[in-house]
């Protein structure tokens, strides 16, 4: 069922979506656009843990009658599936950067995109955006998939277009893809001296826009490219003191990433409609728990008064001249 509206403010309203029973799709995120709106689906909100909650690092916009995709983490394709999305009409995908938990249903949706219906026969080629790197990985994936390539060619009759891939590299900031009135911008951000590449994207159509952060550090560069951005979605880290001084490869890895009160800092330069969290690097060992997830937004609360939600797996958003939130009903 859909619950009633409520509106919060004039930037923001917030409604209950359907229903999902097993991998059942209706309605989840097919809302009907009108012009200028953008629509914005939470594919996977986890990190490289391999948890049922949390799938990996994936956000599906639609916009124009494009489907754009950004990042490609675990369990991306199912959750195309659960939304109803036949796999070979995604238009685009958008890598921020190489590590594997942002890349590893990259082999899935572009091989099953491709074999017969209801969720393939894509007859044109797999096209990638992303920073330099993206062409050779695409290449390597070609060779590893050679003998399944040469198998189904012949004996499933599928079109040889569909199945080729076709890489948009970049090195600088900048316009990567414009189409229709949608243009994406990249641009870099900070995730450390060693994870170079990284990279966020802007999304503008009409008037509205929305602005994905990579993974990254506290970063002026994103608080520039955000600058004027309806919906932002954000990564961020949490973990107890108590586990921080467990460890350095824990205090290494959080340092990679924002903190709630660095992303507070973001927030309120930026000044959204309303921020999201997504890339919920949650930390523990098996003696510390994860901090209470609630403590995401009280921290963030330092810093930030402004609308804030946590992320989760399937939410939607609708850009217009509001915000909404639909969220799957448990």
């Amino acid at each position: 069922m859909i619950k009633k509206m409520m509106y919060l403010n004039d930037k923001l309203r917030i409604v209950a979506a359907l229903t999902i029973i097993g991998i059942s799709t209706i309605g989840i995120s097919t809302q009907a656009l009108a012009a200028g709106e953008i629509q914005v689906t939470l594919l996977g909100t986890g990190d490289p843990i391999p948890r049922l909650d949390r799938f990996g690092p994936a956000t599906l916009v639609e916009v124009a009658g494009q489907e754009l995709l950004f990042d490609v983490g675990r369990g991306a394709t199912q959750r195309l599936v659960q939304l109803g999305i036949p796999l070979r009409e995604i238009d685009a995908v958008f890598l921020t950067h190489f590590h594997h938990d942002h890349l590893t249903d990259i082999p899935d949706i572009w091989m099953t995109g491709w074999i017969p219906p209801p969720f393939g026969r894509r007859s044109e080629p797999f096209e990638v955006w992303g920073p330099t790197g993206t062409e050779s990985m695409l290449n390597h994936l070609e060779q590893a998939f050679e003998a399944n390539t040469k198998i189904r060619i012949p004996d499933e009759l599928l079109p040889p277009a569909g199945i080729e891939t076709i890489a948009h590299e970049f090195d600088e900031d900048g316009v990567v893809y414009e189409k229709e009135g949608v243009r994406v911008t990249a641009f870099a951000v900070n995730q450390g001296e060693l994870i170079k590449p990284a990279y966020g994207y802007r999304i503008d159509y009409m008037d509205r826009s929305v602005v994905i952060s990579g993974d990254t550090r506290f970063d002026e560069n994103l608080i520039a490219a955000a600058q004027g951005a309806d919906l932002i979605i954000h990564e961020v880290a949490l973990a107890s003191e108590e586990l921080l001084a467990s460890s350095e490869q824990f205090r290494r890895i959080v340092a990679h990433h924002t903190t709630p009160e660095e992303a507070g800092t973001v927030f309120a330069e930026v000044d959204p409609k309303l921020a999201v969290y997504t890339h919920l690097v949650m930390l523990s060992s098996l003696t510390i728990p994860e901090a209470p997830l609630a403590s995401l937004i009280t921290r963030t609360r330092t810093n930030y008064q402004g609308p804030l939600v946590i992320g989760e797996d399937l939410m939607s958003f609708i850009v217009d001249d509001r915000v909404s939130i639909y969220r799957a009903a448990r």
